[in-house]
């Protein structure tokens, strides 16, 4: 199931997975594979299992009680505790508002990640998960050895 060659990280891939099955099947309340269950299923160190279960964490999908586990969350509730956006959606949502503004041209080159990580002052894994959004979301696109592009505008997410 996980692709260790791949150019996406092993705990992104985790969570993906975990995504899915919340999405699929698992109820607000419902228990989430502890880090020690992730890291036997998938076969990962528990830092890797710790990262994936953060990334979901951050985005409000579960929430983790000291000493009980991991729970689906409810969707719309209130935060529980100090839950802020993650910095790589911070990232995308800003470059998304320079497309929309005109700011970044389609079929014009986006500024590179090595810009990027300074202007942001953050890792360049952190601008690599935001591009990564971005291509997801249809708002660039990467050409190989050439660099990430604004797409066309018939190619930008609907409203």
């Amino acid at each position: 199931m996980l692709d260790p060659d791949g150019d996406t990280h092993l705990y992104l891939q985790i969570s993906e997975i975990i995504r899915s099955r919340i999405v699929h099947g698992l109820s607000p309340g419902d228990p989430v594979a502890s880090e020690a269950e992730l890291q036997r299923e998938f076969g990962v160190a528990r830092t890797t299992a710790r990262r994936a279960l953060r990334v979901l964490r951050e985005e409000g999908l579960i929430y983790t009680a000291p000493g009980s586990g991991a729970f689906v969350d409810e969707p719309g509730q209130a935060p529980r505790g100090a839950r802020r956006v993650p910095l790589y959606r911070q990232i995308a949502g800003d470059i998304e508002q320079r497309i929309r503004a005109g700011q970044l041209q389609p079929r014009r080159p986006i500024p590179g990640e090595s810009t990027l990580v300074q202007e942001y002052e953050v890792a360049r894994e952190t601008v690599r998960r935001a591009m990564a959004l971005l291509r997801e979301q249809g708002w660039i696109y990467t050409v190989p050895a050439r660099g990430s592009f604004v797409s066309p505008k018939e190619s930008w997410p609907q409203a």
